[in-house]
Formats: C-alpha cells, sequence, structure tokens
C-alpha cells in the first residue's frame, strides 16, 4: 500500500514534497508502530494551490491519499488506520474503545479554549481565557488521549511566552503533555520548521504571545 499524507503549513513559502519514505502515520497526533511507506505534503494554508481544494472537499488538512483513493477529516482517517494497521489505535476493551471515540469528540471544545489563551491579543482576555480554559483542562486531567497532541504542540509554544501557569495546576495534563511532545514520532508529525513557522503565525494574528517573541 502507498500512501501520501497531505498537512498544513503556516510558512508563506511554496507548497509540495518535504519529506518521503518509512514513518509512522499520524492523523492529528494518532500514531501507530506499524511502519508504511508514505510521502508527507504540505501545502500553505493562507494559499491553498488548486490541486489541493480539487481533493479536500472542505478546503481542510489533512488528507491521505492511497493508492490513488482520497480520505479527508482527521477521524474519517484515524479510522480507516485503526482498520488497516497494527496495533490498533483504540483498545479492544469495547468500553476503553467508546471512551477513546468520546474524548475524541471533545477536542473541539478543549482545542477552542486553549486557543483563546493562544491568541489572545491583552492581559484581560488572557486572564478571562485562563479562566474558562480550566474546565476543560480540569476533565483532561482525570483521561488523556493522543487526539490532543496537535493543540498541546502549539501551546506549550505560545505558553513558553504567555507563562500563564495553567498546566501547573492540571499536573498530569502536564506531565503527559511533555512526554508526548518528546516523543520522536511526534516531533516527526510536523516539519522542523514548526516552531519557527507558528511563531510567525502568533505575531501575524497580532497576539500577546507573538509581542513577547
Amino acid at each position: 500500500m502507498r500512501a501520501k499524507g497531505i498537512d498544513g503549513s503556516f510558512d508563506d513559502g511554496a507548497d509540495g514534497p518535504l519529506a518521503s519514505g518509512s514513518r509512522s502515520p499520524s492523523s492529528d497526533g494518532a500514531g501507530t508502530s506499524d511502519a508504511l511507506m508514505f510521502e508527507v505534503s504540505y501545502v500553505n494554508l493562507a494559499d491553498k494551490p488548486e490541486w489541493f481544494l480539487a481533493i479536500s472537499p472542505h478546503g481542510k488538512v489533512p488528507v491521505l491519499v492511497v493508492d490513488g483513493e482520497v480520505l479527508f477529516e482527521s477521524n474519517a482517517i484515524a479510522e480507516y488506520l485503526e482498520e488497516v494497521l497494527t496495533p490498533a489505535l483504540h483498545p479492544a476493551n469495547p468500553i476503553a474503545r467508546a471512551r477513546h471515540r468520546a474524548w475524541t469528540d471533545y477536542v473541539p471544545t478543549f482545542s477552542g479554549a486553549l486557543g483563546k489563551v493562544t491568541y489572545a491579543r491583552d492581559a484581560e482576555s488572557l486572564a478571562e481565557a485562563c479562566e474558562a480554559a480550566r474546565t476543560p483542562l480540569g476533565r483532561l486531567e482525570a483521561s488523556v488521549d493522543a487526539g490532543y497532541v496537535p493543540f498541546l504542540m502549539r501551546f506549550l509554544i505560545s505558553d513558553a511566552l504567555l507563562q500563564t501557569g495553567l498546566l501547573n495546576e492540571f499536573p498530569a495534563v502536564r506531565d503527559w503533555a511533555a512526554r508526548l511532545v518528546a516523543d520522536a514520532r511526534v516531533q516527526d508529525s510536523v516539519p522542523g520548521t514548526f516552531a519557527d513557522a507558528y511563531a510567525g503565525v502568533l505575531r501575524r494574528r497580532r497576539t500577546l504571545a507573538g509581542e513577547r517573541l
């Protein structure tokens, strides 16, 4: 099976294949130890190329092309990988598997709350966002899930600048996030320019974090 993964880039540069080879595939941080030959292409989401829009109905990433067949939407891609690769992404126990899927559905609530912290433009909105983020962080403290990796990666970059101390209130999430971000498979899921490119996003969006770069 040959696969091509397409993800987003924050860079203003050209899109195109940036990496290829045998790597652990991921969709929104969901990884597996199975080796799969695939190529990764990053597109500039600020200037989406026509070839990408032709295969991505919503104009969003990620997109996975397998033997010429196009798959889109993170959950659909993760479910496909669950079916074709071993070990499975979800546990075998039906209750545990259902909990995994339920926490995946909670991702938008969680990411939205952290996003308001990350993109706050002044001290007042930052304080309000931090207060609101304590609820989803508290819920995640009891049960963490790999689907949250992309949002935590971004938050760790911005929080190093904002110094909110939010994650110190939730040590399980803090320690789990640190271990995941340090994992080579997670680091390999983004281009090497990720941190610098995301810093550029913070500047362009005129965020408080961007002002502290």
